[in-house]
């Protein structure tokens, strides 16, 4: 057998395994060393393809598909520094536990090191990034088939692991490339995946344990990024021990369920004051999935008597060692378990829950009459206004930067739809597992591509542009997707932090820009509009969302207002708590 019909033998292998075990959808970019990985992947019937020109944008697009499906992507590359552009990808993947399958296609193993065209060095690539580093044997003949096929079963099994996240399987190819037949493979079988061990028995321990040392103590209950939640649980702990609930919009219990529980609305501008925070100040923090990603809530855990982490999920929920206690098991079933003991719990005083209740209702209410009396546009109202219009079972993409903090800091909770169905909630994504901004736009695409509708995004002007090549390959054949785009003129961010004092902060840091966002969306042919008053965006978005396609809504958020109105919003918060209590 040629060499050329070895290697698609051996690609086809791979491909078989991983089709066979579940992925549905792999990003190819052109190139020739890649040719048996792409031929591989366009002829099987189990597998999308989506072909990306460039190899960044490809990874990103991934990384959003394979964040809204839970399931392995795809990727295949050529050789050299194509697969070096996967690499900002690869690291927010395994940062936010995304399970990726980058597949480079490589020269033969003699040619390294030895300057040959387009030959680097592969070998683990993407170093502690990726869960794991695999290379399948240089094709000779048909009987080397079979290590390809295991090479597919154990990338899935890496990827899907305890710690679920990327794996780099390095695909080396001689030439010729091009087969002149059908692969000589015939498909197998994949092993069907274990279902991931919840450890029930791990659980009533722990849930004793905890109760015992903290149950009657004044706590705060701050819930980060997890996974999709299936139930109210981690709400209903909150009713139970009479501790208020922090949840961050990724949590997706940013929800107000009555009885069964409710997440505060204004938390982040409750914890953000001093002085309310001094005089309320918690003896226990249970923190809830992934580390704080607020300065507010950060703070908050840092000040607490005892900090307690509940997660099970992800690297590091506790980077500064703080914690008393790290409850190594599933949060919502570690709150269910408590749910289902109810009845042998002593009831709180309800005194420390009602407290910040009340001084949530106000503030929420204080900050919305102020909102609602600027007629320009201000970011938080933008993130309020959003977050509120998609509709129950729509995914909302939110951007680093400002605004997933306005996000949080604005969104008021949601009430869940009457019939209980998880899917049905609103669902919060973002690329924080590294906070960068590069590949939103990529990333938002991606999600779109899952096919869960309807699909909503805010992302900040910088974000937008350094990403505009990822929209201009979308053009008129792009998902259904309305992109939010925050025009201030640069990172303002920095212009809140302590850069802010430097007399560098334009030229380096804040680095206004010429761009001309309805001029790109045109080159793009993608749809644009301009909002450049706050009571118009919602009847944009509609029309927006009617349109379909790709369509660019850009808000005018003048900076030096921006600025002003936040201190509006922070004297008013400081005012209405001062006569809280």
């Amino acid at each position: 057998m040629s060499v050329a019909n070895a290697s698609f033998a051996c690609a086809t292998a791979l491909v078989d395994a991983l089709a066979g075990g579940g992925v549905q959808h792999a990003c190819v970019s052109p190139g020739s060393r890649s040719t048996p990985l792409a031929l591989a992947f366009a002829r099987d019937e189990r597998v999308t393809v989506h072909v990306h020109v460039d190899e960044r944008s490809a990874a990103f697009f991934a990384l959003g598909l394979a964040a809204a499906t839970r399931d392995p992507v795809a990727l295949v590359c050529t050789s050299g520094t194509a697969a070096v552009e996967y690499h900002p990808a690869i690291v927010e993947a395994s940062q936010a536990r995304v399970p990726l399958l980058a597949l480079t296609a490589d020269r033969p193993p003699r040619v390294r090191g030895t300057g040959a065209n387009q030959t680097i060095d592969q070998v683990e690539l993407y170093g502690t990034a990726a869960r794991a580093y695999l290379e399948p044997p240089l094709p000779g003949s048909p009987d080397d088939a079979d290590a390809w096929f295991d090479t597919g079963l154990r990338a899935l099994e890496e990827a899907r692991g305890r710690m679920p996240g990327p794996v780099h399987v390095d695909c080396p190819f001689d030439e010729p490339l091009v087969p002149d037949g059908p692969a000589a493979w015939t498909r197998r079988a994949a092993p069907v995946a274990p279902t991931e061990d919840v450890d029930p028995e791990a659980v009533g321990p722990a849930l004793d344990a905890f109760l015992a040392t903290y149950a009657d103590r004044r706590g705060v209950i701050a819930i980060g990024g997890l996974r999709p939640p299936q139930t109210l649980s981690l709400l209903s702990l909150g009713e139970l021990l009479g501790w208020p609930v922090l949840a961050e919009p990724l949590s997706g219990l940013r929800l107000d369920a009555s009885g069964a529980g409710r997440a505060l609305a204004a938390g982040q501008q409750l914890i953000a004051d001093e002085a309310w925070v001094a005089r309320h100040r918690p003896d226990v923090v249970l923190q809830v999935g992934a580390a704080p990603t607020t300065r507010a809530t950060q703070r908050l855990v840092a000040g607490a008597d005892t900090v307690v982490v509940l997660d099970r999920d992800h690297l590091d929920p506790d980077p500064h060692g703080i914690a008393d206690r790290r409850i190594a098991v599933e949060p919502e079933t570690f709150a269910a378990l408590a749910w289902d003991r109810r009845d042998d719990l002593a009831t709180p005083s309800g005194e420390w829950l009602d407290t910040w209740r009340r001084a949530d209702l106000r503030v929420h209410a204080a900050i919305d009459r102020l909102l609602d009396t600027w007629d320009e546009p201000f970011e938080g109202r933008v993130a309020r206004d959003l977050g509120s219009f998609v509709p129950h079972g729509g995914v909302l993409w939110v951007g680093s930067s400002m605004p997933v903090r306005d996000l949080d800091a604005f969104l008021a909770p949601r009430r869940p739809p009457r019939i209980w169905n998880p899917s049905d909630l609103l669902r919060v994504m973002a690329n924080r597992g590294a906070s960068g901004i590069d590949g939103s736009v990529a990333t938002i695409l991606g999600v779109a591509a899952a096919d869960r509708k309807p699909i909503y995004a805010l992302i900040g002007d910088v974000s937008f542009l350094v990403d505009a090549g990822s929209l201009l390959w979308a053009g008129t054949s792009g998902p259904d997707v309305v992109i939010v785009v925050i025009a201030n003129r640069g990172g303002q961010i920095f212009s809140l932090l302590d850069q802010a004092a430097l007399p560098e902060l334009d030229e380096l840091f804040l680095t206004p820009h010429p761009a001309d966002i309805g001029a790109v969306c045109a080159a793009a042919r993608v749809g644009h509009q301009r909002v450049d008053r706050s009571g118009a965006l919602l009847s944009v978005l509609e029309d927006a969302a009617r349109a379909g396609g790709v369509q660019v809504v850009e808000v005018a958020a003048d900076p030096a207002l921006q600025r002003a109105r936040r201190t509006e919003v922070r004297d008013i918060v400081s005012a209405t708590l001062a006569r809280a209590d």
